[in-house]
């Protein structure tokens, strides 16, 4: 049984980070692509970054680039997002969701996270 399990999420204060874990199970995480995507209150999904299976290749939206890192342990089977100079804006539910392939491809994604609850404010 695939499971994505994320962690990390808190309160944090404007200009502040966080890094958020996903850790995964029930599949070969080394041979998929994976991809953070967040939801705001009372907004529609927003995909957020993705990484291609061996980690090498990585693309962000617009909204976060420079601010935000995606990453992989293969060996720890776990997918990482390093945040920084967190904004009230990028306050939002989390997830991290897998691909059936090895390159990402928003809006093909097979399984999700159950999410994670990121809050920036003072």
């Amino acid at each position: 049984e695939v499971q994505l399990v994320e962690s990390g999420g808190g309160l944090v204060q404007p200009g502040g980070s966080l890094r958020l874990s996903c850790a995964a199970s029930g599949f070969t995480f080394s041979s998929y692509a994976m991809s953070w995507i967040r939801q705001a209150p009372g907004k529609g999904l927003e995909w957020v970054s993705g990484i291609n299976s061996g980690g090498g290749s990585t693309s962000y939206a617009d909204s976060v680039k420079g601010r935000f890192t995606i990453s992989r342990d293969n060996a720890k089977n776990t997918l990482y997002l390093q945040m920084n100079s967190l904004k009230p804006e990028d306050t939002a539910v989390y997830y991290c969701a897998k691909y059936p392939r090895s390159i990402p491809q928003y809006g093909r994604e097979d399984y999700w996270g159950q999410g994670t609850q990121v809050t920036v404010s003072s």
